[in-house]
């Protein structure tokens, strides 16, 4: 089935355009190269997977309810519209929801692939080329595994939401080489990262775990190659080039913190917009998602050294600032480790399977004898 069929609402196009800009980079500095760059460039070689083979894609999942969401977190939950659902429409709410999420995360994942390999293409040093070039697979990866949940385990697809086209859109059509590094790894992967935590933390549904775990596995790695490469290079900038990159931080921000609030899904449920932006503000459970968002961005930002005044002052008005101090590398273990730890689990449970197999085996031999 074409996902033009699958999308919510329908598309008039299934394509989109920005035209390029900046220049394609060479370096003819084929050996030297920034070790820790390196180092991470050769894990990023060490750790592809197949996302057809390590993924349990025959494990079942109720689309209408995908993720095992409790009410309460539901932004239509304890309003007048929730006392007039049936079942049935709590579990179409909750498979929209779950499409709009899904959804988000697949376009912002091609959008990485994009920018990853457009950063192939502009950054100076081969070094940075080099990792560059994995995680531009990585990219892909996601984006086939999140289009394959949401086509075959969910059946349904949102558009792209405006306010993160917006931030791609600027993010591309921006010259300047550390751009794609600043919208994307650190901005956008950034919040999809806090975003998928939450998720497969609170899901008890193992097969979106399992996505959710291995690709925040390779998402470690991405974010800490933004941090080297900006750290690296914002050493280099004036005050001005500074806080031209604070101000594109400070949209991109407010844009990203606009944009999850799942609005879309409450006007296919016959909610004017006015109203479902009404109800959405004042979820208390949206309100701490957009704060645990910001937990890997914010303390990133301040890391490659974007912490000018106007930027604080932005941070306290979306009261995230005190997590500047969060520590981010502590974070990215964590995720690494769950995903080695989940794999262990599998492989642990799959053996005794197969060491049962072949004991029943056995016993049945002996008693045909």
């Amino acid at each position: 089935m074409s996902t033009r069929d699958l999308y919510t609402t329908a598309q008039p196009t299934l394509s989109w355009q920005v035209p390029a800009t900046g220049a394609a980079r060479f370096s003819w500095e084929y050996e030297e190269g920034r070790e820790r760059l390196l180092a991470l460039y050769q894990k990023g070689k060490d750790k592809q997977w197949d996302s057809s083979t390590r993924i349990a894609w025959d494990l079942d999942v109720d689309p209408y309810d995908p993720l095992g969401t409790p009410d309460e977190v539901l932004n239509l939950y304890g309003t007048r519209h929730w006392v007039k659902m049936t079942e049935k429409d709590k579990g179409d709410l909750r498979r929209h929801y779950a499409s709009w999420q899904f959804s988000q995360f697949l376009h912002g994942e091609q959008g990485a692939m994009i920018c990853a390999a457009r950063i192939v293409e502009a950054v100076p040093d081969l070094d940075a080329k080099f990792y560059s070039a994995t995680q531009t697979m990585d990219e892909a990866r996601h984006a086939e595994i999140y289009g394959r949940f949401l086509h075959e385990k969910i059946g349904m697809l949102y558009p792209i939401n405006d306010n993160l086209k917006s931030l791609l859109d600027d993010t591309l059509r921006d010259s300047r080489w550390d751009m794609p590094y600043l919208g994307m790894q650190v901005l956008i992967e950034g919040l999809a990262l806090a975003a998928f935590g939450m998720i497969r933390d609170t899901t008890d549904k193992p097969l979106p775990k399992q996505i959710l775990a291995y690709v925040m596995q390779d998402e470690a790695r991405h974010v800490a190659f933004g941090r080297m490469a900006l750290r690296d290079y914002y050493r280099q900038l004036s005050d001005a080039e500074l806080r031209e990159r604070e101000e594109f931080v400070i949209e991109g921000c407010y844009l990203m913190r606009d944009r999850l609030r799942g609005v879309e899904v409450l006007e296919n449920f016959g909610i004017p917009r006015k109203e479902a932006e009404e109800l959405s503000e004042r979820s208390e459970f949206l309100q701490l998602f957009r704060k645990l968002l910001f937990s890997r961005i914010v303390p990133c930002v301040k890391d490659i050294g974007l912490w000018g005044e106007r930027l604080q002052k932005a941070y306290l008005d979306m009261g995230v600032f005190d997590l500047g101090d969060s520590n981010l590398d502590l974070l990215m273990t964590q995720d690494e480790e769950i995903a080695e730890r989940l794999d262990a689990e599998r492989f642990a449970a799959e053996e005794r399977a197969r060491v049962t197999e072949v004991a029943d085996a056995i016993a049945d031999g002996a008693a045909a004898e």
